[in-house]
């Protein structure tokens, strides 16, 4: 089991990270390779839609975006972090989201999906419905816990104060774990569920 962990607070140690890395103990724990890329103080731009990446294979700008996506695909799960900026995500991390996402063509069905959110009060739940949009596009289920992916801190370090935060983390990572390795299990049994062909409906023809 392999998961990538995607942090995109511009702090490569605040509190994002201590929210990602109370998740990668556990997974270490229970025998799941990672890595958290930190991309959220990198000049990544956003998607330009010019179509490169369907003849390429690959964004058009080759950064961050590009590498991920080659451990993105060898991976059985995505975690994506981010701290809350007016109730949203650092742009700098959906951009990467955007292009990530659009540019990398392959199949990810059943790869499982997680998103956690910090910030020093509110707008947390908006971020956190923000971030999983991305999984519920492709057919990625969605790891949940025993409450919202959140944790609090404005300074960096404060997160490791909010002792609710920490453990939605670690159950997090428990039940995202138990849902990978119940997937692999399923994919053997059973494989992967039967696509039909895209079926693309314009309101304007």
């Amino acid at each position: 089991m392999k998961v990538l962990m995607i942090n995109g607070s511009p702090h490569e140690k605040g509190n994002t990270y201590i929210a990602l890395h109370e998740m990668e103990k556990i997974f270490v724990e229970n025998g799941v390779e990672t890595e958290i890329m930190h991309i959220g103080n990198q000049a990544i731009r956003g998607c330009i839609a010019c179509g490169t990446c369907a003849q390429k294979g690959k964004c058009v700008f080759d950064d961050a975006v590009n590498e991920a996506a080659v451990k993105f695909k060898d991976s059985d799960g995505l975690v994506i972090g981010s701290p809350v900026y007016y109730a949203s995500a650092n742009a700098t991390l959906i951009a990467f989201l955007d292009r990530l996402f659009f540019s990398a063509g392959f199949d990810k069905t059943m790869k499982v999906g997680a998103s956690v959110v910090a910030a020093r009060r509110g707008g947390l739940s908006a971020t956190f419905d923000e971030m999983n949009k991305f999984f519920t596009i492709c057919g990625m289920p969605i790891a949940s816990s025993q409450y919202w992916n959140s944790i609090h801190g404005r300074t960096p370090g404060e997160a490791e104060q909010d002792a609710e935060g920490l453990q939605t983390m670690r159950t997090l990572a428990r039940n995202m774990t138990f849902l990978m390795k119940s997937i692999a299990l399923g994919r053997e049994e059973y494989g992967l569920p039967e696509k039909e062909s895209p079926e693309r409906t314009n309101f304007i023809r």
